[in-house]
């Protein structure tokens, strides 16, 4: 009885497990960026005090132009253009990204 509720359970720690590794996103959501850059970088060039964001003392990157990754699992997700990251803050339906990290989609 006991084995057989086990094995019932089983499935799901292992695909929530698999979930986790995917994304790799402890905090954030997970997204593709066409591009990203040093949130310094961001800030110099103007485009955050246009539009009023304060990347303040944010060392991680700035994603720009981000679609959130929805296929988990998948070992896909972005295109070839495009840089997987996990990030904190979402600004503009995703066109800015602030506290981002390089994540790998095929661990």
């Amino acid at each position: 009885m006991i084995a057989s509720r086990l094995f019932a359970i089983l499935p799901l720690a292992v695909l929530a497990v698999a979930g986790g590794a995917t994304n790799q996103c402890n905090t954030g959501s997970a997204s593709c960026c066409n591009s990203t850059q040093s949130a310094k970088d961001f800030s110099e060039s103007g485009i955050a005090g246009l539009l009023g964001i304060d990347v303040g003392d944010i060392t991680a990157l700035v994603g720009l132009q981000c679609t959130p990754i929805s296929v988990v699992g998948t070992g896909s997700g972005c295109q070839a253009n495009q840089e997987p990251v996990c990030c904190t803050d979402n600004h503009f339906n995703g066109l800015v990204n602030v506290g981002c990290s390089p994540i790998n989609l095929n661990a």
